[in-house]
């Protein structure tokens, strides 16, 4: 099932050598900071603070056991892009167990010394496209995504480090991002709480997404040791994380061929395990610029970068926006006003309202429809989600398949591809989501249609009987057990 026609220009060159040189210039231009006075000011106020830093103690200090490091490594996902030095998840697996005594002693030995080897630090990225019809247009460097591949024994010494000091990273209840148990649906579901909240006491109530500019990639190192020595973090710790951030190199891979290295002076990296939740604790004082004013409250809800502001006037929206924008100017990150959007729901979703502007005079417009999460948000006087997206996604995903093997393989092999491939495309997110009983029909149809194409027959009771007879559960069925598992006893109408 592999699609073997791969993108092979960038900027309009096809050599691999050049295209990887031009990646290589493009992302050590893109781990620098936004602001170079904001950077030194941040610098200069991290080298202030330290001299007379001490920090907490470390509670119930236990080492990098053995059997820490053998169940890190027995948790680690197979298939792989192996690291620089060719390693994957798959030799550590299957190794001789004397590996896991040998990788504790030299964890606690870089606990003790606070220090991280350089190859720890080594890592190269891979150039992924952003949009998914990439052959519909020239591409160039901005429209890829570096996703980088780090050491494997650095991953496993950062599950060490993340499982052992778990409670020191904890962030606010508001951040659903990177954390064990929680996901988008409970993101989702806290919004659409707040929502229909202000909607049942007939409120209108205001959203705003805020994108910010290269998220993991402008993290100035600085400004996350601040926030760490805000929380009182253990100097031996704060030490060991200032040393990972430092001296990092990285090269691209395009194809077969490596570029040139270049350092890694500013950002986190994405293949990193410690990345996420230590870039949550860095924008964690965001989610505590809710206020309440006149008896109107206002709520941020964040997920990794993703930042939803929700307010019941636009005024007080506009106020928490230049909030938010005062700690992410401290922290030396941009919003990027063209990808961020405001839509109503309520009563006066229609009226016109006043434009939302940035501190420095930018327009955040208002839309009909926000991207959150995944789902499609519409505008209007209750909390509606587009299921066109949806469908448009399982229609396309399934005729790729029955292109590729609907006249080789079959029946079975076909619906258990869609059962495993499309079905979640199409019901993502939908059990915190509100569903009348046409948007279950119409979700149902979506796949008898596929049943008839399969089949060649419009006659419901052969599909239904198909059905039955391949154990196919309809896409109702599914988004009801979900959210009846999500949160026991609830109502999707």
């Amino acid at each position: 099932m592999e699609n073997h026609t791969k993108c092979t220009q960038v900027d309009g060159c096809v050599d691999a050598e050049v295209i990887a040189d031009k990646f290589s210039q493009y992302f050590s231009s893109v781990y620098t900071c936004n602001d170079p006075d904001r950077a030194e000011a941040l610098r200069e106020e991290y080298i202030s603070k330290r001299e007379k830093y001490c920090g907490l103690p470390i509670v119930n200090d236990l080492p990098f056991d053995t059997e820490l490091v053998s169940t890190v490594i027995l948790k680690l996902k197979r298939g792989k892009a192996a690291d620089v030095d060719g390693l994957m998840a798959e030799h550590l697996l299957f190794c001789h167990p004397m590996v896991s005594v040998i990788l504790s002693k030299f964890f606690r030995i870089l606990m003790i010394t606070r220090y991280i080897p350089r190859g720890f630090k080594c890592s190269y990225i891979v150039p992924i496209p952003k949009m998914k019809d990439f052959r519909s247009r020239a591409l160039t460097c901005d429209d890829f995504r570096g996703i980088a591949i780090s050491p494997v024994l650095s991953k496993v010494f950062e599950y060490c480090f993340l499982e052992r000091y778990q409670s020191l990273l904890t962030s606010s209840e508001n951040q659903f991002g990177f954390k064990k148990g929680l996901g988008c649906r409970n993101a989702i579901h806290e919004l659409r709480s707040i929502v229909d909240g202000y909607t049942k006491n007939g409120s209108t109530v205001n959203l705003c997404a805020i994108d910010i500019s290269k998220a993991f990639d402008k993290v100035n190192h600085y400004a996350l040791l601040i926030k760490l020595m805000k929380r009182n973090f253990p100097v031996q710790l704060l030490d060991l994380i200032m040393n990972l951030f430092s001296g990092c190199i990285s090269c691209v891979k395009w194809n077969t061929v490596y570029s040139v290295c270049f350092s890694i002076d500013f950002g986190v990296r994405q293949g990193s395990v410690l990345s996420p939740v230590l870039f949550a604790l860095l924008i964690d004082d965001v989610s505590n610029l809710c206020t309440t004013v006149n008896g109107g409250k206002t709520c941020i809800i964040l997920y990794a970068d993703d930042i939803l502001l929700i307010a019941p006037s636009v005024t007080m929206l506009e106020r928490l926006l230049h909030t938010c924008e005062n700690e992410l100017d401290y922290l030396d990150m941009a919003i990027n006003c063209k990808k961020s959007c405001c839509i109503r729901i309520g009563p006066r979703c229609d009226v016109p309202c006043a434009t939302v502007l940035s501190k420095k005079g930018n327009r955040i417009l208002w839309t009909k429809e926000m991207r959150y999460l995944g789902i499609y948000i519409v505008n209007s006087r209750l909390f509606k989600c587009n299921l066109h997206y949806a469908k448009r996604n399982f229609y396309r995903s399934a005729n790729a398949i029955f292109g590729r093997i609907g006249r080789l393989s079959s029946e079975e092999v076909i619906l258990q591809l869609i059962k495993s491939k499309c079905v979640p495309m199409l019901i993502y997110g939908l059990e915190v989501c509100p569903l009348r009983n046409s948007d279950l029909k119409a979700l149902d149809f979506v796949v008898d249609r596929f049943f008839m194409k399969l089949f060649q027959t419009c006659n419901m009771e052969i599909i239904r009987l198909a059905q039955q007879m391949f154990n196919f559960v309809l896409p109702s069925e599914l988004i009801a057990k979900r959210a009846n598992k999500f949160l026991p006893g609830s109502c999707m109408l």
